[in-house]
């Protein structure tokens, strides 16, 4: 009897927290382990199923640089990296928009719904989603000591959402499974990093919570700690004390920008954790790292 009352406690806890999600939008990005190791793949699915039930309107995009790497191997062509960014020539984007667009993106639709959800795949380029450019990235000229535009092909940032096909699926009741692959305004299509996707994405929806899955805890102080909660005005010093450094950085603005757009609220949480979505949208705690504008 208690392991019972003990139970209806547990969901007790959740039900102030239903009642404050029920029909907002959040955003998940899906990425890291989470997508690699069967369990949490399971697991990640049935917690977008009971999110949606409950009443939220969950909106995923993944990543999928792994299995990319693995397909492009196999395919004996070269993986090259620029400041972390994949170098994606024509070729390279070829195999790029079938392995995110196809493999990837179609086996999570089919987790989702083999647990008993009705989810829908699609890119960025499909209903006018994601308008993109080409990503201008620049590095320092070791001789001349003056900045120099580096190409890295077929690397794209967002220039605009047009989040009108994801009311649609959310309207008749679907879960949107999306590809960060965005279209030209000359019909070129661009790989975009997933964090920035969600974030952009996000913002145009004017979400409740976007929450980007990570393989580490969150951000950590320079004791190691984890960081639970940051104001975005926070931001600029503790990156420039190297608090907030690395591959953090981008994760970290992609908050803050989303934030400056319109999201209530963003965490970055590891999703490594079995349920780590449930554990931050329904306990009293919550996990990660929480980055907001919080009122004084």
């Amino acid at each position: 009897m208690k392991e019972l009352i003990a139970k209806a406690n547990i969901l007790m806890e959740t039900l102030p927290w239903i009642k404050r999600f029920y029909g907002k939008t959040i955003v998940i990005k899906y990425g890291g382990n989470a997508m690699v190791e069967e369990h949490l793949k399971k697991g990640f699915a049935r917690d977008i199923i009971m999110m949606k039930y409950i009443g939220m309107n969950p909106v995923v995009v993944h990543g999928g640089g792994p299995q990319i790497g693995k397909v492009l191997e196999a395919m004996h062509i070269e993986s090259q990296f620029i400041q972390g960014m994949r170098v994606t020539d024509s070729e390279t984007m070829d195999v790029v928009e079938m392995v995110l667009g196809g493999k990837v993106n179609k086996e999570i639709v089919t987790n989702i719904n083999l647990h008993g959800g009705n989810a829908v795949g699609i890119t960025g380029k499909d209903g006018g989603l994601l308008k993109a450019r080409k990503l201008e990235m620049t590095a320092i000229n070791p001789d001349t000591l003056t900045p120099e535009i580096i190409d890295i092909g077929m690397v794209g940032e967002v220039e605009s959402v047009d989040p009108s096909i994801i009311q649609g699926l959310k309207e008749n009741n679907f879960i949107p499974v999306i590809a960060p692959i965005g279209g030209g305004l000359n019909g070129e299509t661009f790989n975009i990093n997933a964090d920035l996707v969600a974030g952009k994405i996000a913002g145009a929806l004017k979400a409740e919570k976007l929450i980007l899955l990570t393989d580490i805890e969150g951000v950590k102080d320079k004791q190691g700690k984890l960081i639970s909660t940051i104001d975005v005005q926070r931001v600029p010093d503790l990156i420039n004390n190297g608090t907030i450094s690395g591959g953090m950085i981008p994760k970290v603005n992609c908050c803050v920008e989303a934030i400056d757009a319109g999201v209530a609220k963003t965490h970055i949480i590891d999703g490594r954790m079995e349920h780590a979505c449930l554990l931050e949208m329904f306990t009293d705690k919550g996990i990660g790292t929480a980055v907001a504008r919080y009122k004084k």
